[in-house]
């Protein structure tokens, strides 16, 4: 059986480090039959591709106007923060976080008090004395994160950095947090999958686009899923074609 995503709640555009406009990605979404996108750029805690929290209306007063032009689609304003160990453990303050219509989070290098040093060199240099202490530092920054938060979407979890997937599943299923399977990312893996299955959790499939023709791909993550064994029905933007 075949399967295609109904919606994309996760591609950028030139406002971070994508290279389409807003309306652009609403045209690639309605040409890929998708009912829904999300504009989700990343957080302003990015030193090199940071959103400008100042034009955050400008973004919205653009989302209002495509609203009025495209009503067969819906189209929502929304960030991908990045995780830190500070604070609430994202990069934006809660007053921030009400200018979007929903909120999404992952772990990114180039972000300050992220491990962003360590992990970077782990992840380039495979010292494995290291992965212990890194992975329970990370994990337990990601679930204090999606406790302390109201994440949508927990974004290409096991990505640039080791993570107990098991440990970030539960927690993810007890917030109703949704796990994203990233296209761009190639998390969560079929491993990965096979691990958060065991939980609650309910996933969602996300192409991460950063040019306009890439939104609503999902191929890859479609073929991960089913690789797994994982349950169809679990992921929530996915129907049989």
């Amino acid at each position: 059986m075949d399967y295609k995503i109904t919606y994309d709640y996760h591609t950028h555009t030139a406002y971070s480090h994508g290279k389409g406009t807003i309306e652009e990605n609403v045209q690639a979404a309605i040409k890929k039959g998708l009912k829904g996108i999300a504009i989700s750029d990343h957080g302003p805690g990015h030193m090199l591709y940071g959103a400008d929290m100042k034009k955050t209306p400008e973004m919205r007063l653009e989302i209002e106007r495509l609203r009025g032009v495209y009503e067969d689609i819906d189209i929502f304003l929304s960030v991908e923060d990045n995780i830190v160990k500070t604070g609430k453990c994202l990069d934006i303050s809660k007053k921030e976080m009400s200018e979007y219509d929903f909120i999404i989070a992952g772990y990114h290098y180039g972000v300050r008090n992220s491990y962003c040093v360590s992990n970077f060199i782990f992840a380039n240099s495979h010292m494995v004395g290291w992965a212990g202490r890194l992975n329970n530092k990370n994990t337990d920054m990601v679930i204090r994160a999606i406790y302390e938060n109201p994440i949508k979407i927990l974004t290409h979890p096991g990505a640039k950095a080791p993570f107990d997937i098991a440990e970030i599943a539960k927690a993810c299923a007890e917030t109703g947090t949704l796990l994203e399977i990233n296209e761009n990312h190639g998390h969560l893996t079929p491993a990965d999958l096979t691990l958060a299955a065991k939980t609650d959790v309910k996933f969602i499939i996300s192409s991460d686009a950063h040019k306009p023709k890439d939104v609503g791909s999902c191929e890859n993550s479609i073929k991960m899923a089913l690789k797994a064994g994982l349950d169809m029905a679990r992921i929530v933007n996915v129907t049989a074609i």
